[in-house]
């Protein structure tokens, strides 16, 4: 029995931009983590004692962070995705259905 057994006749779609995204998230990643570090690492190693407002702008950095790192893991998933999607075509085994009982059609499914 082989698992994969592909579609014949099926081409292979040709990559597009998925693969110009896949690989440029890596420095998305490292210059969208590292301009709001920087801000935050200027904020601890300046001021010996934190104010309310430069708490608010340290937690404000973190939520920028997080919400970009998600974003790049979603394109990232959506990417792979893409790309499984443009990959050969497989075909199933057959299923036979079983037979079917007639008298199930007679009465209403409760």
């Amino acid at each position: 029995m082989n698992f994969f057994n592909k579609l014949p006749g099926y081409t292979n779609a040709p990559s597009g931009m998925e693969w110009v995204l896949l690989k440029k998230l890596p420095i998305v990643f490292v210059v969208s983590t590292l301009i709001p570090s920087a801000e935050m690492l200027y904020l601890y190693l300046a001021n010996n004692i934190i104010s309310a407002e430069q708490q608010m702008t340290i937690y404000l950095c973190l939520g920028l962070i997080f919400t970009f790192w998600f974003f790049i893991g979603v394109v990232a998933v959506g990417c792979v995705v893409v790309m499984i999607m443009k990959g050969p075509a497989y075909v199933a085994d057959p299923y036979d259905l079983p037979k079917e009982n007639k008298n199930l059609e007679k009465y209403p499914h409760l």
